[in-house]
């Protein structure tokens, strides 16, 4: 792709401040745009500084800012919490980045049809905070939940802990108001359960990466929330025992959990260290966590009993109930922290996002295992044991220098890739490609498949202003 954009200038700043208003553009100040050259990778070789910022309240403002940034040719990048882990909100080429901060509004209920109407800045948590008092849940959910905008998860048909049960968030997007990279407004979707009036482009929106558009209005499905959650931790004496023990338990049950995490000893005994938990996990090599929710207490824990009981039939040595709310968020606490305790105790990493059909889950633990040995590293593994989604965190030892982690990782990451690939797999399952795994993209699709891609880019966005540098290279 052409990296041929125009400089923003002080003219042009003056004219986005003209349509945002002066107190809602950041210029000239680095110490103010430094937030918004990175998102949530760790270290800073993804960082790029901006431009300029513009926080606008309203689609027209929003229309009128790409409108002039693709008259003018500069690059515009959507960002929404910065929470996200592929570099996706980065601007990459500088420009302009829009923030979605200021808009931040659930705009309607409509609970005679079972939807909420919310715009791109507000925080995912706070719908469901919205929605509880209603009897009602948005179930698209995110780990990152407290601090991630609906927009970025829209964005990159973000996943989550519960995807088991409730899918991913593309499941409950039913319309979205889209500014295209021309500044035209578009309406995608609606109010509609069912719709096949020509292409079905709201799917292809979400998931884009703010690479087609930008959102502005998102119309979200809800559905009644289930009154009761309980949890099942179970201890494992090694990973292929724990992984191998999700499908058949689900198959030989008949019970559909709601969340099946799995966690690696290094996962689960580096997060309780970070939080001081004293479960015995010494004797584990695996962790799983399961929970199943709904109406019926009683039989929700013979549901639990049951798994419990299957479980123990493929081979976990210890299981805890928690059937409270208290010892729920203990055991939960462990599976949200391994993130936070990797980047205190691993100052060097990669964190990777790969998918591969559940039942290969264990066979590529193993051969992640393999490859960290050849080269010295560590790859602890966690994720979404019911949808194939792993979560691996190469890391490297604290003796070694920037230099060396820098030639070495490439190398580690081309074959983590390549065998996920032979396994039929992708290299993201809910974080999105962004620009950290952009040259990858080769390693598990084909030409064919990136052109296609392009070809849409290009229909869309003929001047590739929107997130330029993200998914796949793009050359004139």
């Amino acid at each position: 792709m052409t990296n041929q954009y125009t400089v923003v200038t002080p003219e042009i700043a003056a004219r986005l401040e003209a349509i945002c208003g002066k107190n809602y553009v950041i210029y000239r100040d680095a110490e103010r745009l430094e937030p918004y050259s990175h998102d949530e990778i760790p270290g800073k070789h993804y960082r790029h500084l901006p431009e300029i910022v513009v926080r606008p309240q309203s689609t027209e403002e929003v229309a009128a800012v790409i409108k002039l940034a693709n008259e003018e040719h500069i690059a515009v990048t959507p960002r929404g919490a910065g929470s996200g882990l592929s570099g996706g909100a980065v601007p990459v080429y500088g420009g302009i980045v829009i923030a979605t901060d200021r808009m931040n509004k659930i705009l309607e209920l409509d609970k005679e049809n079972m939807m909420v109407v919310v715009q791109p800045g507000v925080i995912a948590n706070d719908i469901n905070e919205f929605l509880r008092p209603h009897g009602l849940l948005y179930a698209g959910y995110p780990m990152s939940m407290e601090t991630c905008y609906i927009g970025g998860n829209v964005a990159e048909n973000a996943g989550g802990g519960k995807a088991v049960k409730y899918g991913v968030t593309a499941r409950y997007v039913l319309g979205l108001e889209v500014v295209l990279p021309n500044g035209d407004i578009m309406e995608v979707g609606g109010k509609l359960l069912k719709d096949v009036t020509g292409y079905n482009l709201l799917p292809l929106f979400t998931g884009s990466e703010g690479t087609l558009g930008f959102f502005t209005k998102i119309i979200l499905k809800v559905i009644p929330r289930p009154k009761y959650q309980f949890d099942l931790l179970v201890l494992f004496k090694d990973s292929r025992t724990a992984i191998n023990a999700v499908p058949a338990t689900m198959t030989e049950s008949g019970v559909t959990p709601t969340s099946i995490e799995y966690m690696d000893a290094d996962s689960f005994q580096s997060a309780c260290r970070y939080l001081n938990e004293t479960l015995p996990y010494e004797e584990a090599g695996a962790m799983l966590l399961i929970s199943v929710d709904g109406n019926d207490p009683e039989q929700m824990m013979d549901e639990l009993e049951l798994i419990g009981s299957f479980l123990e039939k493929h081979g976990a040595f210890m299981v805890y109930v928690a059937d409270n709310p208290a010892n729920s968020e203990r055991i939960w606490k462990i599976r949200r922290n391994v993130a936070e305790s990797f980047s205190l105790y691993f100052p060097r990493q990669s964190g990777e996002d790969v998918v591969v059909p559940p039942a290969c889950i264990a066979e590529v633990v193993e051969e992640f295992q393999q490859l960290a040995e050849r080269y010295g590293v560590t790859i602890p593994c966690y994720g979404h044991a019911g949808d194939g989604n792993l979560h691996s965190r190469v890391s490297a030892p604290d003796s070694w220098s920037d230099e060396r982690w820098e030639q070495t990782l490439p190398l580690v990451l081309k074959e983590l890739y390549e065998l996920v690939a032979k396994r039929g797999g992708r290299i993201s399952g809910e974080h999105g490609i962004g620009c950290k795994r952009l040259k990858y993209m080769p390693c598990v699709v084909s030409e064919t498949f990136i052109n296609v891609l392009r070809s849409i880019k290009k229909a869309l966005d003929p001047n590739t202003i929107m997130n330029p540098g993200k998914i796949f290279e793009f050359s004139d």
